[in-house]
Parts: structure tokens; sequence; C-alpha cells
């Protein structure tokens, strides 16, 4: 290839001495004819060999010698220009044979790899739906050159197919939402059947993905009868295709929208969490009908999904899990994202994973398990130099170490996030670091019965600066956040009133943001507080909501409005009881709907007996 890229290189100089090349465009064309792909280095050390070869005749050679040396880099140079011009318009094809090429050469049980970096949304130059379809074209043409070509072909069909299903589906990306008539247009609950999935198992004309597709709208989760025999690696590359196709859609429209309770960033967030979680169930069903390499696939492309999570300016450092995963066990999906970050290298993307996890690890009652995850992303976010996400491990951890009853920690790790916001100018740091030194402040005042009247206006004043900082800055996540710790501590300062009304702003925050976790905690220290004040209806009803919530999350504070509603079914006794619950029944039914109203009293009935 050599010797022919130099002898190529020769016969365009000798015709550009001998007046035959009249325009630019003739030198392309011949390259054009000439240059295989994937073999660009070879012809750039050949165009440097004859740079190097007439260097001399320039530097030490007589005027004849220069003259012509002179017209001959002339010429290669004029090959350079139009060189860089065929990389341009050839860059593409050339790095879609790059990747044929890898598959190719990789042994069969690992050619899955190779194909799934190429689609990886990540890279700077994505692939085209028209790149696609030749990418499926070139792997159909190389299965003749391979010893196994069913591999490719099967690659090849999986392309076309999800492209073809795609090309249906484009035009019905967000149509749901508008079906839907200002219905819930989230991922909903696990009670409803609202929500994309049924819209798209609709349009789709393969049996398999309409059967994930309505698994997915009548549980939000992938059970067996979604997916109930092992598929294809043509199929499970058709699905890849679609649903990565999908969630592209969705975030790309989400992002236009507006910031408010029914669409823009908050969306764009449940997106991305989604679909993360849909690839973890696929991957832990995989595993059980024992294809380990499309398991191996599934996680790649939850990776590929989290990185570019981890990169959007709106990734919740605070927050933000629990909307996408309303009605699921928390834990168990949290436990499987958690399993491709092993493979994931110490960098920014990683750090702020694991501060979203770390977070949710709290809301589940795994304390020293969320300090392990903050304590990693701390130490990355460090290395990378990423203040907002190292002040924000410091915030978490404060707050993680609270639940640990360790108060001394938390103030501690808050006044650090607070300096830090200080210097670095994170405001939403700030806030949130404010917060947490008043929240902490207040958990060890009462454990040492030594709150008094200045330090009082001090724990108060640090707590209503950041809920302050907060609206100024408008993030919805901080808002909830900082409500609910300045209302938790007028619970624990005995102020019922006040606390009531920011406990119902803070819940407010929190319903529109989707955060579960903030809305069960809201509404079980309303119920505190309503217990307090003699109101017994109201705490038994926002009680019964936080119990519900904070249970459907998997996380184990559920117990504590559990503890006051068992004490309120002693004093009223069991008809009295329920006779309340059922006079709130249509609040309840709009929050948690028939299988959560239903479901409260067993719940209860758990709890107490877990007493005994």
């Amino acid at each position: 290839m050599r010797d022919r890229y130099l002898e190529l290189i020769d016969q365009i100089v000798a015709a550009t001495l001998q007046g035959k090349i009249r325009a630019k465009a003739q030198v392309y064309d011949w390259l054009q004819a000439e240059i295989e792909p994937g073999t660009g280095e070879i012809f750039e050390r050949c165009l440097q060999t004859r740079a190097d070869d007439i260097q001399p005749q320039l530097d030490q050679g007589d005027e004849l010698q220069q003259a012509k040396a002179l017209r001959q880099q002339r010429a290669l140079k004029t090959i350079q220009s139009e060189w860089s011009h065929w990389q341009k318009e050839n860059q593409a094809s050339a790095a879609l044979q790059q990747v044929v090429d890898a598959i190719a050469q990789a042994d069969t049980a690992d050619r899955l790899a190779p194909l799934l970096a190429a689609l990886d949304p990540n890279q700077a130059d994505v692939l085209t739906r028209e790149q696609l379809q030749q990418l499926a074209k070139q792997l159909e043409q190389r299965a003749d050159q391979v010893a196994d070509s069913a591999t490719l072909l099967d690659f090849a069909a999986g392309l076309t197919q999800g492209l073809q299903i795609w090309q249906r589906l484009d035009t019905h990306v967000v149509s749901w939402i508008y079906d839907q008539a200002r219905g819930s247009i989230g991922f909903g609950k696990a009670t409803e059947s609202r929500g994309p999935w049924a819209s798209w198992a609709k349009q789709v004309n393969s049996p398999e993905l309409q059967r994930l597709f309505q698994d997915l709208a009548d549980h939000q989760t992938v059970t067996e009868a979604g997916l109930p025999a092992p598929m294809s690696v043509q199929s499970w590359l058709t699905l890849a295709v679609v649903l990565q196709r999908l969630q592209l859609g969705l975030v790309v429209w989400f992002d236009k929208q507006p910031y408010d309770p029914t669409a823009g960033k908050r969306l764009s967030i449940a997106t991305f969490l989604t679909f993360s979680v849909v690839w973890s169930q696929l991957s832990q069903r995989f595993q059980a009908l024992q294809q380990s390499t499309l398991a191996d696939g599934c996680f790649q492309i939850i990776l590929q999904i989290l990185r570019q999570f981890a990169q959007q300016p709106y990734f919740p450092l605070y927050g933000g899990l629990f909307a996408a995963l309303s009605g699921e066990p928390l834990q168990s999906l949290l436990d499987y994202l958690n399993q491709p970050l092993r493979q994931v290298p110490n960098t920014a993307t990683k750090a702020r994973i694991l501060t979203l996890l770390g977070f949710s690890q709290r809301a589940l009652g795994r304390y020293q398990q969320a300090v392990n995850f903050h304590r990693e992303a701390l130490a990355i976010a460090q290395a990378a130099d990423d203040r907002p996400c190292q002040i924000a491990n410091l915030n978490h951890w404060s707050r993680t170490s609270v639940r640990q009853k360790d108060y001394a920690a938390a103030i501690d790790t808050s006044q650090r996030a607070l300096i830090l916001a200080r210097q670095s100018g994170d405001r939403l740091g700030e806030a949130n670091a404010l917060a947490n030194l008043g929240y902490s402040e207040v958990f060890l005042a009462q454990q040492e019965n030594a709150l008094d009247s200045d330090r009082y206006e001090q724990v108060l004043g640090y707590l209503q600066r950041g809920l302050s900082l907060s609206e100024q800055l408008g993030d919805l996540p901080s808002q909830a956040m900082c409500a609910h710790s300045l209302g938790l501590a007028q619970v624990i300062l005995a102020q019922h009133e006040a606390a009531v009304e920011t406990l119902r702003k803070a819940l407010y925050i929190a319903q529109n943001i989707g955060d579960l976790f903030l809305q069960g905690v809201n509404y079980a220290y309303l119920a505190e507080a309503y217990r307090s004040l003699d109101n017994t209806e109201k705490a038994i009803a926002t009680g019964c909501l936080g119990m519900y919530l904070l249970h459907q999350i998997g996380s184990d504070q559920w117990r504590q409005p559990a503890a006051g509603l068992s004490i309120l079914y002693g004093q009223l006794g069991p008809a009295a009881f329920q006779t309340v619950v059922e006079q709130f029944r249509p609040q309840l039914l709009l929050q948690i709907g028939v299988d959560g109203y239903d479901y409260l009293p067993k719940l209860l009935t758990a709890y107490r007996q877990s007493l005994t």
C-alpha cells in the first residue's frame, strides 16, 4: 500500500509539472478513485516522505534544482489541500469502515461491544440515521469475508429493522402527551397504563417490542410476561436502536420546553433515569434467561445513558431520582444501576452518578453505603476539580450524618460545604449548606437540650437564608430541601403552626418536581405537626400518605409516620380510625390510587405486628 501511494503521489506531481492538472478538482477525483478507506495514515506518511525527499534540493541544490523542487513542493501542497478535503468528505465512511473492521476482527462472543461503542450518543459525531443504514450495508457486505458471518448478518438485520421501526415511531415520540389531554405525562405509577409505552406499543410492528412495551405500560417494570423467552441478537439490537432513539428524541423535545410542573427539565431528568432503569431491568431478565452477552450489552447502554445524563447542565446534584422510579422497588433497582459503575474509571462523570446514587441510598436508610458513595464521589470530584460536585457531596454527607445521629460530623461537613461554596461562588451549594448547617444544629441542640434564644435565632437564620437563597436562584429541588429543613426544625422547636405552613410549601414544590421521597417525609412531619395541634383527622390523612409513599420507594422512613398512626389507632380504636381514613378517601385516592388506599390497613398492621 505504501509503494502504491508513493507512486500515486509521484504521478500527480508529474502530471502537475507537465501542465496536465488544470484544477484542484482533478486532484480530488484522483484521490477519491485511488485511496482506500481506513488507509489515511499510510497516505499521510507517504506525503511526508515525498516532502522530506525534496527538502535537500530546496535547501542546497542549484537554481535549476531549487526551481524544480519548488514546483514539486507546490504540487505536494495541492495534494495536501485536496487530501484534507477528501478526509472531510470521507471521514464518516472511514469511521464506519473502522467500526466494521473492529467488529469483524473481534472474537464472535465479543462483537457486540464495538458495535454498541459506535452507537454511543456521547461521541463527538453521533451517527445519523443515514450513517446507520450505511453501517448495516457494510456489515452485510463484510459478512462474506469472515468465518462466522451469522453475527454480522444479525447485526445488519437488527440495525435495519430497528431503523424501520424507528421511522414509524418518529412522529409519535411525544404524541402520547397530547393524546392524554393534560393527563399524567410522566412515566406514571404502577396502577396507571398511561404514559408513552402503551402509545408506542400500538405503533410498532414487532410482536416482541409490542409485548415488551405493553408490559412496561401495564406494570412499569419488565416482567417475565414482557420477555418470556430468550431473545435473538437481531431482535435485541432492534430493541436497542428503537429505545435509544426514543430516549434521545424525548430528551431533545423536553429540553426545549419551559421549566414547569408538566414539562421541561424535570421530564428530561425522568427520561434519562427511566431508560436507565428499563435497561437495568432488561439486564436482570437476560441474566435470568442465561443470555450473559445481551445482559452485558444492556449494562454498556446504561453507562452510555448515565454518562450523557451526567454531562447535562440540569443534572440533579441535589435530588431527582424518585420521579422516574415511582411504583418500583427502589433498592433493587439501585443495585442494578450500581453494577456498571464498577467499570467506569475515576472521572467527573462517575462522581456525579455516585452523588445521585448516594442521595438515593440515604432515602433507603442505607446510611453507611450512602456515606461510602459520597466519600468516593468527593475524592473523584476533587481530582477532577468539579467544585459543584464536591460541595454537593459534602452537603449530602452532612444530611446522612444527621440520619446516623452524628451531629458533630454533620455540622463539620456542612461548614466545609459552606466555606467551599462561598469561595467558589456556588450559590446553590451555599443555599443547601446553610440549610444543612441549621438542620444539623437543631438536632445537636435537641440532643444536648441546650437551645437557648440566641442559638435558636442563629439556627433559624441559617435555615431561612438557605431557603431565601434557593428561591432567588429558582432551583426547585433545593427549594424543596431547604423548605423541608426549615419545616422540620419548626416541628422540633414546637412551632407547629409555622411548621404546617412551611412543610406544605415544601410538599407543593416536591410534588411539582416529582420527588416522591421528599413528598413522603413532608407528609410524615406534617402528620407530627397536626398531631401536636390535636388535629387528629389531618394527622391521620397526612400520616397515611407519608407512610405509603415512603414504603413505595423502599425507604425505611415509612416506619416514622406508621408509628404516629399506630398511636392514633390505639387512642381512637379501629372503628373510629377507619372512619377518619374513609372520610379522606377522595384525597387519598388522588394521591396513591385505589391500590394504595386498599394497602394502607395492611401496611399499618404489618408495622404494628413488627413491634410484638
